[in-house]
C-alpha cells in the first residue's frame, strides 16, 4: 500500500508493504529516543537557517538551495522517524540517520526546489497566511513536526514581528495569538490517537486496518505541507484536503 501525492510540490510517501509486528509497537518509544534527541538538535539548527533564510528570500528574493537542502533534510528525517514511531507506525524499519533520501526506506519526503521566492510573502505567509492551517491541523499535527514548528516559531517570532511591523503596521498583534497552532501543537494530536488504535489493532489481530493507514497519511500529508509552506520553501498555498488522488 502506498500514499503518495503528486500535484503538490511537497511529496510525501508512506509505504506499508508488511504489517509490523504485533507489539513492538509498545517499546518504538524507547527505540526512538536517539532520533528525538538528534531531531531536537536539529531543529535548533533550524531554527538559524530558517533566519538566514528569511534575509536571504527578503533581500534578493532568492532561496539558497544549500539552505532549502538542510530545511528538506530535516523534514524528512522528521518524517522518517514519525513514519516509524507514533506519526503512523507503519514499519519495523529503523530510520536512517541521515538527512538524504534513501530509496530503500519505506517512507519518504522530497520538496521541489524554487530559487525565486516572493520576497513580499516571506513576511507573511508563514504566520498570517498559514492562520486557517495552523487552526486545522491543531487538532491532528504530527508531534515531531510540531516540535520543530514550535521551536523555530519561538525563536523567530520577534525578528517576524518587527519585520512585518516596519511593512504592514497595526496586524501584527494577530500573531501572538497563533504561535501555538503551528505546525499542530494543540488538540487532540489525531495522528498519535490513530497509530495507537492500528497499533492495538496489531497487538489483537496482526493486521493494519488499511483506512486507518490512509487517513494517518493524509493527515500527516497535509501537516507537512503546512510546515514546508511556514519553513519558507515554497510560495504555493497548501491546500485543504488530505489526499491527491
Amino acid at each position: 500500500m502506498e500514499m503518495e501525492k503528486q500535484a503538490y510540490p511537497v511529496n510525501i510517501k508512506g509505504e506499508l508493504t508488511d504489517p509490523p509486528a504485533n507489539g513492538w509497537w509498545l517499546i518504538k518509544w524507547l527505540l526512538a529516543i536517539p532520533h528525538y534527541i538528534c531531531l531536537l538538535g536539529l531543529g535548533i539548527a533550524f531554527i538559524v537557517v530558517w533566519i538566514i533564510s528569511f534575509f536571504a528570500i527578503l533581500i534578493t528574493g532568492k532561496h539558497p538551495k544549500s539552505l532549502f537542502n538542510f530545511k528538506l533534510g530535516v523534514l524528512r528525517w522528521s518524517w522518517r522517524a514519525g513514519f516509524y514511531s507514533y506519526e503512523a507506525l507503519g514499519t519495523d524499519k529503523y530510520p536512517p540517520f541521515s538527512l538524504d533520501p534513501d530509496p530503500n526506506y519505506p517512507a519518504d519526503l522530497d520538496i521541489s526546489y524554487t530559487e525565486k521566492m516572493s520576497r513580499g510573502l516571506v513576511l507573511v505567509k508563514w504566520w498570517l497566511l498559514a492562520i486557517p492551517h495552523y487552526i486545522v491541523t491543531s487538532l491532528f499535527g504530527a508531534p515531531l513536526v510540531c516540535l520543530c514548528v514550535i521551536l523555530f516559531f519561538v525563536a523567530v517570532g520577534f525578528l517576524g514581528i518587527a519585520a512585518t511591523s516596519y511593512f504592514f503596521p497595526g496586524i501584527c498583534d494577530l500573531e501572538m495569538s497563533n504561535w501555538q497552532s503551528g505546525g499542530g501543537g494543540g488538540g487532540g494530536a489525531l495522528t498519535f490517537i490513530l497509530a495507537i488504535f492500528a497499533g492495538i489493532a496489531l497487538l489483537f489481530t496482526g493486521k493494519y486496518p488499511p483506512s486507518i493507514f490512509k487517513l494517518v497519511i493524509g493527515l500527516n500529508r497535509w501537516v507537512y505541507r503546512v510546515a514546508a509552506y511556514a519553513a519558507l520553501m515554497t510560495d504555493e498555498y497548501p491546500p485543504f484536503r488530505l489526499w491527491d488522488d
